[in-house]
């Protein structure tokens, strides 16, 4: 009988790939900073051999098929962008709070329905991507981000705006967009009030108070004519 063939074990290229293959891959930014991108590498982990770069400003690996972040990401003590976009992220570990100078950190387009409170240990954080994700709340700690000016929050499942973005004294610019937030009411639908009531003028812009002029005339000139109307006598015949 024929002998059977065994099957190759595949290994992952994350295994295989090497420091110096990583090396190859770094670039020198125009400010002197260090860039290593890993992007389009097909790596279901980070590579373990990235761990005697630890002195890289930015670490970029998007779009791979990253499942799960290592331990050793916190030895990367001078890190100031994080980007790992586009992976198959369910959780972040708490020890990303540990990377104190990062300034960027890019989380967008995962599977994360949750990030830790530790979050709010990055002082300099200046923009937070975490659009395209399965998150519903923030951890209250995402108000200590005082250098905060960016946040991204688009196509998750918000139905509420997260309150602890109102203590965010330098944020500038939130995304919400595509949020399942329950509809503005309709107008046309509404019984709207027959009476009108009493409001300060100053309370009110101009366009509003212009429209309430306008309708309280209309209201006074149609109580004059109902009071000016004549209703003839009836003679009565004896």
């Amino acid at each position: 009988m024929p002998k059977k063939k065994k099957k190759k074990k595949i290994i992952p290229l994350s295994k295989v790939f090497s420091i110096e293959m990583a090396m190859d891959c770094i670039k020198l930014l125009g400010d002197g900073k260090q860039c290593l991108n890993l992007s389009f590498k097909e790596f279901d982990a980070v590579p373990e051999s990235i761990q005697k770069l630890w002195r890289v400003e930015e670490l970029i690996l998007g779009r791979n098929l990253i499942v799960e972040l290592p331990d050793f990401l916190r030895d990367f003590t001078k890190i100031q962008v994080l980007d790992l976009h586009s992976n198959y992220l369910e959780k972040i570990p708490p020890t990303v709070g540990l990377l104190k100078t990062l300034v960027v950190l890019n989380l967008c387009n995962n599977r994360l329905k949750q990030v830790p409170k530790e979050l709010g240990l990055l002082q300099n954080l200046q923009k937070l991507y975490l659009g395209l994700n399965k998150l519903q709340i923030l951890p209250t700690a995402i108000g200590d981000l005082h250098e905060l000016v960016y946040i991204g929050l688009s196509d998750n499942r918000f139905s509420v705006v997260p309150k602890c973005l109102e203590n965010l004294p330098k944020l500038k610019k939130i995304n919400l967009d595509r949020n399942p937030f329950p509809p503005p009411p309709d107008l046309k639908k509404m019984a709207l009030p027959k009476t009108f009531f009493m409001a300060n003028a100053y309370n009110l812009c101009e366009v509003c108070l212009e429209n309430c002029r306008a309708d309280r005339k209309k209201l006074l000139n149609a109580r004059q004519v109902k009071a000016t109307v004549h209703v003839p006598r009836v003679k009565t015949v004896t």
